[in-house]
């Protein structure tokens, strides 16, 4: 990747990271459901009336909405709600890396070279080392929740490559008409009328100042650029820079939460900062596409996935 797109890719982790705070703060007056109901709802209105839809089958926006956002937000608001902390949370949700590079790789052919193979797994290794020393005390089915919102992600990561959007920010905007009829549907019949009503009832400026920042930064900012990277590069190339993320999300939960991180988490964030480290410095080593057959007499360039690959 581009020095500029990399630090992009930085910047969005860190909005990421802080944002597990943002959306435990939001979680104390909204419940779960609601609160990813109505993130989607503002992202969706009055956006939709200004920007385009994307010029992509309609079947592309549905199956990004269900898995980027309903699948990712519902089933990770959830497991919050449910008692799974913040920065344990920004790293459960990092197995979207796993399953993102597996994904790319059955069903876009994109094989991740030696050297970003190599950063993939030395992060990963990181990432369990911290989650050895945080995740014994957690109840099962938080967790359960979270890994299935990293493959919801992960999905919705191939799924945003595969479709090849024009511009990122229409696949955003109008993807985001799809969960909040869904999610509110669920809210009213596990969280109930009575919840949602009080939630209303009891608003306050923190759980404005929460909605503002996941709609604002963590939507529009994070996923636009997001989306962006992910049209311009193969999925196993972008999505570990989100290995960052529990970093910066335990820092913030240790700072704002008091959450306080045991040695074995600062040793796995050390592990976690050197596979971002080998991914970041270029290499020999490409990521690779299986090429399609073409006939002899039109042999110039392979399209499809290779587009984005050859991109900057």
């Amino acid at each position: 990747m581009r020095p500029l797109h990399s630090f992009l890719a930085v910047a969005v982790a860190v909005i990421w990271g802080v944002n597990f705070v943002v959306i435990d703060i939001g979680l104390e007056n909204f419940p779960p459901l609601l609160f990813a109901a109505l993130r989607f709802a503002l992202v969706a209105v009055p956006a939709v009336f200004l920007i385009p839809r994307p010029a992509i089958p309609v079947r592309w926006i549905v199956v990004v909405g269900l898995f980027q956002w309903a699948g990712q937000f519902g089933l990770l608001f959830t497991a919050m709600y449910l008692g799974l902390p913040a920065g344990l949370s920004s790293l459960v949700l990092q197995a979207q890396v796993i399953f993102t590079v597996a994904f790319a790789a059955a069903a876009l052919g994109e094989r991740p070279g030696r050297r970003r193979l190599t950063g993939i797994v030395v992060a990963s290794a990181g990432i369990a080392v911290i989650a050895v020393g945080r995740g014994a005390q957690v109840p099962l089915l938080p967790l359960l929740l979270a890994l299935g919102a990293a493959a919801s992600w992960g999905v919705a990561n191939v799924c945003v490559r595969r479709a090849e959007a024009p511009a990122g920010l229409g696949l955003l905007v109008w993807s985001s008409l799809v969960p909040p009829l869904p999610l509110l549907a669920l809210s009213g019949l596990f969280e109930g009328p009575d919840r949602i009503r009080g939630a209303f009832a009891s608003f306050h400026p923190g759980s404005l100042g929460a909605l503002a920042y996941v709609v604002v930064l963590a939507t529009f900012v994070g996923f636009g650029i997001w989306n962006a990277l992910l049209r311009r590069y193969p999925a196993s190339a972008v999505a570990p820079f989100t290995l960052l993320v529990p970093l910066v999300g335990m820092a913030a939960a240790f700072a704002w939460l008091g959450e306080r991180p045991a040695a074995g988490e600062l040793l796995g964030g050390a592990i976690v900062l050197a596979g971002l480290a080998t991914l970041a410095v270029r290499g020999p080593a490409r990521t690779t596409t299986a090429p399609a057959p073409v006939p002899a007499a039109k042999s110039a360039a392979p399209d499809g996935p290779l587009r984005g690959a050859r991109a900057g």
